[in-house]
């Protein structure tokens, strides 16, 4: 039957993911690469600095609520895999293979391809040496960091919490320059004249599709809900405390960028975050900027490598995948066999070079996920009324207004990402839509097991 552990006693994961270690999941799960590039894309779309620093706050507001959700969903159900869990306990289980089967096809695996070239990128430029190193320096990124996580996760946890403190503190140096060093170039004078309150409105819409972009990433942490020690009090506040964390690094950056380029300065840069440090501080400065992309994209992308695999482990479990993947490494505890599946194929999208068109037919999926799972939250709730679930303490403030206007968010980004490309969506859609017939050949062959395994019983009983 679909939803059978296909073990008798399999080892469980082992909660040794602390509260600090839990904040700097969430933190590193968010800040990649985002902040120092698309606060140029804002500012192009909505040309003044007020409604950039407005755009900024707004898709924070988006992203509490979203942690606000996630850390209810996660206090109800502990697992790990997070949105998988979710939308196959409320959903069914059809919707929630789309969602892993997204995940190893294209969303991470090609994340972490990018996420590793960009990486090898900025050390290139960092060090000197020639482009020829770029490929196996993304994949021996991807590679090393594959094998620190299946050793154990307090090993992955452990080098997220240095690359994230580290990237904090390029952050830090960043703002405090900007802040304390820096002359103010005047911020008051808009790009360009007032537009109309409806063309305002159209900007700020286009704005805050990277904006939300560069939000997402919290949801990861619930991927490891299992592993997290105390999850359902630590969870919650882990997405909380990161989340909001985020929210003033990020307003802080922007406002740096606004103080020392201007808002038509910031408008027009290709690199922000270079070209902010590096007027305050010279070549020095851009150096510095560098390194810190660099650690940015290395802490990111061990992220995505460590909590990913979670969700092919829960989906193998489920009979939906193979077998193999459903075990822990008896000794480490984690998805060994799911990480090195990733892996492989994402070694391959990254030497085939196919990860960048594959991710720009999917860009949408992220955020249709997040929709569905929040809409999860009414399931649960519905079912707390009538007694079938227990009431939990933690709870989404403003329910049902909250996590509607979250919905809602999502469904423009989605809609956003239609209009702006059908074809790039028709193709994602196509490549999301491979997933039903090898979710209908999983299924097919775990009710033929399980029909099996009856028999047999019967046979033996008699």
């Amino acid at each position: 039957m679909v939803g059978a552990r296909t073990d008798a006693s399999p080892p469980g994961y082992a909660r040794r993911v602390g509260l600090f270690s839990g904040v700097m999941l969430v933190i590193g799960g968010i800040i990649g690469s985002g902040i120092f590039l698309n606060p140029a894309i804002v500012a192009q779309r909505v040309q003044t600095p007020g409604l950039t620093l407005g755009v900024w706050a707004l898709g924070g507001a988006v992203a509490l609520i979203g942690a606000f959700i996630y850390g209810e969903l996660g206090q109800r159900i502990p697992k790990a895999g997070g949105s998988y869990v979710y939308l196959r306990d409320a959903f069914g289980p059809l919707p929630a293979f789309l969602n892993a089967w997204g995940l190893l096809l294209v969303i991470a695996t090609g994340a972490i391809a990018a996420v590793a070239v960009t990486f090898a990128q900025y050390t290139l430029a960092l060090t000197g040496l020639g482009a020829g190193y770029r490929l196996p320096l993304a994949v021996g990124a991807i590679v090393l960091l594959t094998g620190v996580n299946c050793v154990g996760v307090r090993s992955g946890a452990l080098t997220q919490n240095v690359f994230t403190v580290l990237k904090l503190l390029a952050l830090a140096v960043l703002v405090g320059a900007g802040l304390l060093v820096a002359g103010p170039v005047s911020v008051e004078a808009p790009v360009v004249a007032p537009a109309a309150p409806g063309s305002v409105a159209l900007a700020v819409g286009a704005a805050l599709v990277p904006v939300l972009f560069s939000y997402g990433g919290w949801q990861q942490t619930n991927f490891v809900a299992e592993e997290l020690v105390a999850p359902e009090r630590n969870l919650p506040r882990a997405l909380l405390l990161g989340v909001a964390g985020v929210v003033g690094v990020y307003l802080l950056a922007n406002l740096t960028y606004l103080r020392t380029l201007g808002p038509a300065g910031l408008a027009a840069s290709t690199a922000p975050a270079a070209d902010a440090l590096g007027s305050l501080l010279g070549p020095t400065g851009r150096t510095f900027i560098t390194a810190g992309v660099a650690l940015s994209t290395f802490g990111f992308l061990n992220l995505v490598i460590l909590v990913t695999p979670r969700v092919y482990q829960a989906m193998a479990a489920d009979g939906l995948f193979f077998a193999r993947l459903a075990r822990l490494h008896p000794r480490f505890r984690t998805p060994a066999a799911a990480l090195c599946v990733q892996a492989v194929w994402a070694v391959l999208l990254t030497c085939t070079g196919t990860y960048g068109q594959l991710l720009d037919t999917v860009v949408f999926a992220d955020w249709l996920v997040f929709g569905s799972t929040a809409a999860t939250l009414f399931v649960y709730r519905a079912r707390e009324r009538r007694g079938v679930v227990p009431r939990v303490p933690f709870r989404v403030p403003g329910y049902p207004l909250t996590p509607l206007l979250f919905i809602a968010a999502s469904a423009y980004v989605v809609v956003g990402a239609v209009v702006s490309n059908p074809l790039n969506a028709l193709q994602g859609a196509v490549l999301m839509g491979t997933g039903v017939p090898v979710y209908l050949f999983w299924r097919w062959r775990a009710e033929r097991e399980a029909s099996a395994s009856t028999r047999a019983d019967v046979v033996g009983g008699g």
